[in-house]
């Protein structure tokens, strides 16, 4: 007997740990109602300098509505993910609204050679409809910190640079609301373009018009490690939305984008070839399809083949089934998918955990915000 559970024992290893499985047990990091706030939302996450996981949300207090008295949040993981740190408030505009958390490690700063991380958020003093009419203002900020996320610098204030002055190719525009991403944004590691921390973005232009046609994605960066900011140009899409990008296995930026307006069910794709100075190409992907939805996406690096991954919830008319997509070719092409979810599902986001493991960070039944890890090779062997 004691012989055949060794095996049993021996056999359950192979499977499970030797082999890789192509998911683990999902955790829960935030779920309404618990702690000091009535609802979470807009998940993000990092994988810091150290091997830290920095997973981010918003911190609503009074209800689950975007605007009112929000925080932003962290915890953090020293093991890959297994075990969490108690949520810290990295974030706090008083009783006003502090959001859209897009971190970045920039890991090419001379005066940081272990690394600084980059947490990108916007502020704002009105409604979402209010600032559309011009009520109120929508400022960008971002915090800095030098030791893995336990710590935070004061907030720096770019507004004036990335949004209420920008100036692009057309000149400056009555933009009004600001959103970045939200989820993760990115830092070029190769090319030219090695070194640029970009953010992708979205505002409003003008007077509000019918489905959030005066939407646009865009996005700004910077080449010297936040000292100066330049701006990309406009997505010329009516009701181009929440965006977030990749680095591409060529060096291209890839946007991925939500369309507002709900016309076509499928996502917006961008492309430049300069790091997001000027747009090449874009087009609706037509095997994304999505409600009016953020979704997330990753260059999963690896040395012979990276593997771009999609999460979104895949329907085109409720946010639900939140689903993995992976494309072998830079999104030419979506050769797997794998449901995560059958039920509610909204936001998300992805992080490389290692050489081997991918996490998502998604909202779960709009109650719950989880951390579930895979295994990309072996979702793609199934």
């Amino acid at each position: 007997m004691t012989r055949t559970i060794l095996y049993l024992t021996t056999a359950v290893c192979f499977m499970f740990a030797c082999q890789s499985p192509a998911e683990l047990p999902e955790i829960v990091l935030f779920e309404n109602g618990t702690g000091d706030y009535s609802c979470y939302r807009i998940p993000a996450i990092l994988k810091a300098p150290e091997g830290s996981l920095l997973a981010f949300a918003e911190g609503r207090t009074e209800n689950c509505g975007d605007f009112g008295n929000v925080d932003i949040l962290l915890r953090r993981s020293e093991d890959g993910g297994k075990s969490w740190s108690n949520t810290q408030v990295v974030v706090d505009f008083g009783t006003l609204q502090a959001g859209n958390p897009a971190p970045v490690v920039d890991y090419f700063d001379p005066e940081y050679p272990q690394g600084r991380i980059f947490l990108f958020y916007n502020t704002g003093n009105v409604s979402e409809n209010d600032m559309r009419l011009g009520k109120g203002i929508r400022d960008v900020h971002y915090i800095t910190s030098e030791d893995h996320g336990k710590t935070w610098s004061a907030p720096v204030n770019i507004s004036e640079h990335v949004h209420f002055n920008a100036t692009t190719s057309k000149g400056h525009l009555d933009w009004r609301t600001h959103a970045n991403t939200p989820g993760h944004a990115l830092q070029f590691k190769k090319g030219s373009y090695k070194g640029r921390i970009y953010i992708p973005a979205n505002h409003s232009a003008g007077d509000p018009q019918e489905g959030f046609n005066e939407y646009r994605a865009y996005g700004f960066y910077s080449d010297d490690h936040g000292k100066t900011w330049s701006v990309s140009p406009d997505i010329d899409i009516p009701s181009s939305n929440e965006a977030i990008g990749t680095e591409l296995p060529n060096g291209d930026l890839m946007l991925n984008i939500r369309e507002q307006n709900g016309k076509t069910k499928r996502r917006l794709v961008a492309l430049s070839s300069d790091g997001g100075a000027t747009w090449k190409e874009t087009y609706f992907d037509s095997a994304l399809i999505t409600p009016v939805c953020q979704s997330s996406i990753l260059l999963f690096e690896q040395k012979k083949q990276s593997i771009l991954i999609y999460s979104g919830p895949n329907s085109t008319d409720k946010r639900e089934k939140m689903t993995l997509k992976f494309s072998l070719d830079s999104g030419k092409n979506w050769v797997k998918e794998k449901e995560i979810h059958p039920g509610g599902a909204a936001y998300s986001d992805l992080v490389q955990v290692n050489k081997e493991q991918v996490g998502l960070f998604y909202e779960k039944d709009f109650k719950q915000l989880v951390y579930k890890v895979f295994t990309p090779k072996a979702i793609l062997s199934e």
